[in-house]
């Protein structure tokens, strides 16, 4: 099969197409027939080195594909060979086969293309899991969702508002708030030019919001815990801005916030399809409802990963990356 492997660490250059033998599945495992995988941040810093894949998954990248399912053990399930599925993965999506867990599999929604199914697992499952789950957001609540116009902040987004809470977003431009609000976000904050920590005092009148959903961290704690309002929950999953924050921990008293974070890809398997069974339940119908739409930026042939990796890293994109096998 045809793959998409790192040379060596460093830029987008260092992706290269190659050829690997065919992955072979296990027991609660099927093997796809990969049409389209997504670009993630985390694919990024694994190509620069600095996240490596955890133990026994390929060191070839990609965390989501939407694929056909060509064998594998489907006992207990409604699968059946030949289904599209979308697959959240802890490795190997870049290739034109691909081994995923079962319990990590979702069918792909009738009205989209497989192009639109493998922009939604990595986003789902995340949001799911951190905005609902540990940040526990409850409808009439407001949720802040930093760096909105991104794969991740376009779901959670949509999610909150089909959960019926209100949503705060920031951006980098005035392009890109204008899609947060296209969107359904109540207020989109432009933080070039805007100090949101102001703006979000100002929109919930002094009050505060009930979760942030933060991709920066670094000195962004600090101003994200004077957005909170009491009992408000901060939920950490990239550090964009840095490992290092400064906490202040009378605040955190006050006002008995709490500061929460995590990682997804190296849970186990029985923890992530804990979450596709609840994607199924709660997100799906919102799916086929049109509330949840995934977000696409541009589709791209897999033989232009470089490129793909480039856009990504200039920061202009809107929504998901994309790429297909031809």
């Amino acid at each position: 099969m045809r793959a998409i492997e790192i040379s060596q660490p460093g830029g987008p250059e260092a992706l290269r197409l190659c050829e690997r033998p065919l992955p072979q599945a296990g027991a609660g495992e099927v093997l796809l027939r990969v049409r389209a995988f997504g670009v993630n941040r985390p694919d990024a810093l694994q190509r620069r080195g600095l996240y490596p894949p955890p133990a026994g998954a390929p060191d070839i990248p990609g965390l989501e594909v939407c694929g056909e399912i060509v064998s594998g053990d489907l006992d207990g399930t409604d699968f059946r060979v030949g289904d599209l599925v979308c697959a959240l993965l802890a490795g190997g999506g870049y290739a034109e086969y691909c081994v995923a867990p079962t319990g990590q599999c979702l069918p792909l929604p009738a009205d989209l293309s497989p192009e639109q199914g493998a922009a939604l697992p990595e986003t789902l499952f995340t949001v799911w899991h951190n905005v609902f789950e540990r940040g526990q957001l409850q409808a009439g609540q407001t949720l802040l969702v930093q760096g909105g116009s991104s794969g991740i902040g376009t779901a959670a987004i949509q999610m909150a508002v089909a959960a019926g809470a209100r949503v705060v977003a920031t951006a980098g431009s005035d392009e890109k708030c204008a899609a947060c609000s296209h969107l359904g976000a109540a207020l989109a904050i432009n933080y070039r030019t805007q100090d949101f920590v102001e703006a979000v005092q100002t929109y919930t009148a002094q009050r505060g919001v009930d979760v942030v959903l933060d991709m920066v961290a670094g000195s962004y704690i600090a101003r994200e815990q004077r957005c909170l309002a009491e009992d408000g929950r901060l939920v950490v999953i990239a550090v964009q801005g840095g490992t290092q924050a400064d906490i202040d921990a009378g605040l955190l008293m006050r006002k008995r916030q709490t500061l929460t974070g995590s990682t997804l890809r190296n849970r186990s398997v029985a923890f992530k399809s804990a979450i596709a069974r609840s994607l199924r339940e709660t997100v799906w119908p919102w799916i086929e409802q049109g509330k949840v739409r995934p977000v696409m930026d541009t589709i791209f042939a897999a033989e232009q990963i470089v490129q793909a990796h480039q856009r990504m890293e200039q920061g202009q994109h809107i929504g998901k990356l994309v790429l297909r096998w031809t």
